[in-house]
């Protein structure tokens, strides 16, 4: 049982007197304030973080205080976001230069324009990059040379390179390049189909470092395939000449190959069963790797999604992707190329350990006992692929450059391995230097990894201790960690002298994210920022500057410029000023991060919790429970959320008032392996128990009536509510499940086979964890709100729950339908009727 209790939690006073007063720096006094500043400001906080008071002292009187603040409205808050002011996006910096780069949506249009800022020159919001120069603000894949002498880029699919001031297209147009790297020889290396070429950056000449195909391998002449066949070559003259010259002819063009510099280049053939899965060359130019794959569809000729409105009143048939319960296991297949003698060394998987361990033996044995079976394990070989997600964007193969070394990272189709390895050119077989295991799953997070650039050392993310931390890996010594603590590094980023790196974490409170730099040695990290709030950055090409984009509680996102030494007493300096005045006029006030009690786990559950100053005093209230998406996701940070509109929503809820408390459940980002993977086999049950405490930490520390309670959530969140309603069915009073989940053998591969293994292999986890199998415990009014173009959550998850609602004879149902809104839905006029039926519902069945 929950126990009245104190609890720690934080009042923002001095937060949101921070955020005002960040925004209230003006286009032409643009300092934000002195570094003793900051610091004093983040002792205020911190101090206020460790306090334990009473939870009649939970809501902020002064930042509720205002009795004149304005009505809100759903027409307003469901309104195109174009009235908070269109925030910058897509931060960063000029190819090359120290000039910030960064997109801004035009008002009332589709577009995205790029702005350009001079540090040295500041204008507040920027000035509009000339279309002829848009070019150099290409915020994809940029490549520095050492010393940082040229740079490269993609931009358009095509390489560019700034060479004494002049851009220069090394690649025409029309044709996608990838794969920049610059060797050690002065030139520049790319892939271009299927070759990789590389140009002299003084003399511009291109040749090919080496070609490949999916096919046999060209021959004089087929082997002679049984025996009238070699009689006949025996006997007949005519056909053994025909052979012998065949053979002359094949290696005289192979020695004209070899020798002109056009042609003279290794050819590589690879089995035409396969595809390519990535390549890279050294930095030397002397090697390659080489990963293919199978042949194979991401989806199959039944994996559609009907558009009903289209431009001809035509049905439209769109393609997307297969689901879980169709997935098929891969294994990629790595080759070492030897680009000075054209010869390929295949890099056996053998050695890795873990290699061919059962890791699901324990699992198909539980599985199998349930069918009256006993499993005997089996130790076939793993499905083993170069590392991939979405947090990925280039092949997971890094070459050291001035040491001829690569480093290459994998894992097991099975989520269960992540392993980096490097590659003993002698022996050509793999060397493993870091396995990581888990036995829930690997996170598709935290998984940043390459070359120190003074030293033949790797660096990597790893939640070996159960949160995200950086070390340092010689290859022929242990590694070394250089951040640790029960707090999360991401974001890393490594100086051009290799001295610092670069990192974004929460080493304050799990919901404070700030940006601190450390020693490759270890020996010291610094904090470069004290905003209190949400923080990314951007380093600059010169290494000497930090972008900021910041954000706080009530605040949406602005553009700040700091030393990358640290503070100084300039910094930080504010170079965008966009939120709206219609939205500062909304004068929205903090919600307060509070830490609900668990009964199952010795942790706290991070929230944000909405409620007027006067709820205490008043008669017990009626209270929402916000869930949000992803699952794997944080929202009760003190930066501005991704869920902007249910911010505003909240509190107009609260101004109706409702009591609203939106929970960072187990799942959640933010809290360490161990809350991520509280839901292994068994999503929906931990959550919901976190929803359980959540209500009855309302009802005796925030004066709300048990008996109105209500719950919301989209996607995820739509599967929470789900749960919470058929599993607990007198939790809440009535439930909103958006975009929903139902049943999650109907979902993608890549997210729910982490989590829920796959459904031939482990059903009991799939009707463990999907709503669909509960639907009898409904008894509280459901509405479901379905978007009919979803190829993230499909349609289809809506409409088997509705028929197995139906089959159960449910009648406090309803069901909402959105026939041109995808996954995130797009038209104002969507999003408004969408609240408007979840605000009467809670009215309805709740207030």
């Amino acid at each position: 049982m929950i126990q009245k209790t104190t609890t720690k939690y934080i009042t923002f006073s001095a937060l949101v007197a921070s955020a005002m007063f960040l925004q209230a720096c003006s286009s032409t006094a643009l300092t934000a304030g002195t570094s003793s500043t900051l610091q004093q400001r983040s002792t205020a906080v911190v101090s206020q973080q460790l306090t334990t008071v009473n939870h009649n002292q939970l809501s902020n009187p002064k930042a509720n205080a205002d009795a004149n603040k304005p009505l809100y409205t759903l027409e307003q808050i469901m309104a195109d976001p174009d009235w908070l002011g269109r925030q910058p996006t897509q931060a960063g910096w000029k190819v090359g230069e120290d000039i910030i780069r960064f997109s801004r949506k035009r008002a009332g249009s589709p577009i995205q324009d790029i702005y350009h800022i001079d540090p040295n020159n500041i204008v507040s919001n920027g000035q509009r990059v000339d279309p002829a120069q848009q070019h150099l603000y290409a915020g994809g894949e940029v490549v520095y040379s050492p010393y940082a002498k040229h740079v490269a880029w993609l931009y358009n699919d095509r390489v560019l390179l700034l060479r004494n001031g002049e851009t220069i297209a090394l690649t025409p147009a029309g044709q996608t390049a990838s794969n920049i790297r610059f060797l050690q020889d002065g030139r520049v290396a790319y892939q271009l189909g299927q070759a990789v070429l590389a140009t002299h950056l003084t003399t511009l000449q291109t040749s090919t470092l080496f070609t490949w195909d999916f096919k046999e391998a060209p021959v004089a002449n087929q082997p002679i395939p049984d025996y009238i066949a070699e009689e006949q070559h025996k006997l007949i003259q005519y056909i053994a000449n025909k052979r012998n010259d065949r053979a002359t002819t094949f290696a005289h063009k192979q020695t004209l190959d070899a020798a002109n510099p056009f042609t003279g280049h290794p050819q590589y053939y690879f089995d035409s069963n396969e595809r390519l899965a990535a390549v890279s060359v050294s930095a030397n130019g002397k090697w390659a790797i080489i990963a293919t794959t199978a042949k194979g569809s991401w989806r199959d000729e039944s994996d559609i999604m009907p558009h009903y409105i289209q431009e001809n009143a035509r049905i439209a048939s769109v393609p997307v992707r297969r689901r879980v319960a169709d997935a098929k296991p891969r294994t990629d297949h790595l080759f070492l190329l030897e680009l000075a003698t054209g010869e390929k060394h295949s890099l056996s998987l053998a050695n890795l350990p873990g290699y061919n361990e059962d890791v699901l033996a324990a699992v198909k044995s539980e599985n199998a006992a349930r069918k009256g079976e006993t499993y005997t394990p089996n130790r076939l070989p793993r499905p083993i692929t170069l590392f991939s997600s979405w947090y990925w964007s280039e092949p997971p193969i890094y070459w050291h450059n001035q040491a001829n070394e690569v480093g290459i990272m994998l894992e097991a189709w099975d989520n269960k391995d992540r392993w980096i390895v490097t590659v003993d050119f002698t022996s050509k077989q793999l060397v493993t230097q870091h396995r990581l295991s888990d036995e829930a799953w690997i996170n598709y997070a935290f998984n940043r990894f390459g070359w120190l650039h003074d030293e033949v050392a790797l660096y990597y993310l790893s939640e070996e201790t159960g949160y995200s931390h950086l070390y340092k890996k010689p290859l022929d010594a242990p590694a070394q960690a250089l951040t640790s603590g029960k707090y999360e590094v991401d974001q890393v980023t490594q100086s051009a002298d290799g001295r610092y790196f670069y990192f974004k974490a929460n080493k304050k409170h799990p919901g404070i994210y700030e940006i601190y730099r450390v020693d490759s040695q270890g020996e010291s990290i610094t904090a470069l920022t004290d905003f209190n709030g949400m923080t990314d950055y951007e380093l600059s090409p010169s290494g000497e500057q930090l972008l900021l984009t910041h954000s706080s509680l009530t605040m949406p996102p602005e553009l700040y410029l700091v030393p990358s030494a640290g503070f100084s007493e300039q910094s930080p300096v504010r170079v965008t000023n966009t939120v709206s005045q219609a939205y500062l006029a909304m004068n929205f006030t903090a919600p307060s991060i509070i830490e609900v009690p668990s009964s199952h786990v010795d942790r706290p559950i991070y929230s944000r919790l909405y409620m007027d100053s006067t709820s205490q005093n008043d008669a017990s209230k009626p209270a929402v429970i916000f869930n949000h998406g992803a699952g794997y996701l944080q929202n009760a940070h003190l930066g501005w959320s991704g869920y902007f509109r249910e911010f505003m929503f909240h509190q107009l809820l609260v101004q109706q008032g409702y009591v609203v408390l939106d929970m960072d459940y187990r799942a959640s980002k933010g809290y360490g392996r161990d809350w991520r993977t509280a839901i292994y086999r068994q999503m929906g049950t931990p959550e919901t128990q976190d929803l359980v405490d959540g209500v009855e930490w309302l009802v005796q520390n925030a004066n709300v009536d048990r008996a109105r309670i209500g719950t919301y959530g989209g996607s995820y969140g739509g599967f929470m509510t789900f749960m919470a309603l058929f599993t607990e069915p007198e939790l809440f009073q009535a439930g909103a499940a958006l975009r929903p989940v139902s049943d999650w053998a109907h979902y993608n591969t890549p997210y729910t086979s982490n989590i829920l293994n796959t459904p031939d292999v482990d059903p009991i986890a799939y009707e463990r964890s999907s709503p669909i199998y509960f639907a009898e415990g409904l008894s509280k009014p459901l509405l479901m709100n379905a978007p009919m173009v979803d190829d993230n959550v499909f349609f289809v998850d809506v409409v088997r729950l509705v028929q197995r609602l139906i089959e159960l004879e449910k009648t406090d149902f309803e069901t909402a339908i959105y026939p041109v809104e995808p996954h995130g839905f797009v038209q104002p006029s969507s999003w408004l009727d969408e609240y408007r039926r979840i605000f009467k519902l809670f009215e309805t069945h709740v207030k």
